[in-house]
């Protein structure tokens, strides 16, 4: 690969990552720790991840148990849930948090689905955008010691690598969607 090609690869690539991140917050169903990913308690005074300051687990299908290294935490930890979009509320006995995920319905898997693909058009979007900067930096090489020739190679080799991750990103997306609506 072109070292110039190579910059925009990395930005591509970083792209895919940001939606595989964002996709693994939606839950399907069945209790994912991930969706605790981008809750942040107040730890001391810092705003620290839920899985830095508590033990968390899954010890059922639909269940997340979050176990605090310090009780006092338990207080904070439950606002954190309560104050995010999760949508679940956190019954506590003292000691542990648990989190019980609700059978999703057939409408509410069909409006996920549809933020999934949202999701990944926006990523697609991205993917193209950066497509789009590297064929305008390429032009500006006109003149310079690259030939045109040598341009509509750098071009075209962008537009190999667009379609890639175009194609991965839809593979990400159809793959979320069926573990959204398999029931």
């Amino acid at each position: 690969m072109n070292e110039r090609v190579k910059v925009y690869d990395t930005k591509m690539q970083k792209t895919q990552a940001s939606l595989e991140a964002e996709l693994a917050t939606i839950r399907a169903g069945r209790a994912n720790p991930h969706v605790l990913d981008k809750l942040t308690v107040d730890y001391y005074g810092i705003p620290t991840p839920i899985q830095q300051v508590a033990n968390v687990s899954v010890p059922e299908a639909r269940m997340i148990q979050i176990q605090p290294w310090e009780k006092s935490l338990i207080k904070a930890i439950e606002k954190a849930i309560l104050t995010s979009d999760i949508g679940i509320n956190p019954s506590n006995d003292g000691s542990v948090i648990r989190l019980v995920f609700p059978e999703l319905t057939e409408d509410r898997r069909k409006e996920l689905v549809k933020d999934v693909k949202k999701k990944g058009e926006a990523a697609k979007v991205a993917i193209r955008n950066i497509r789009r900067d590297g064929n305008d930096a390429f032009k500006k090489l006109k003149g310079s010691d690259v030939s045109e020739d040598e341009i509509k190679d750098l071009e075209n080799e962008l537009q190999k690598l667009t379609d890639k991750f175009v194609a991965n990103i839809d593979k990400i997306v159809e793959a979320k969607s069926k573990e959204v609506l398999t029931v």
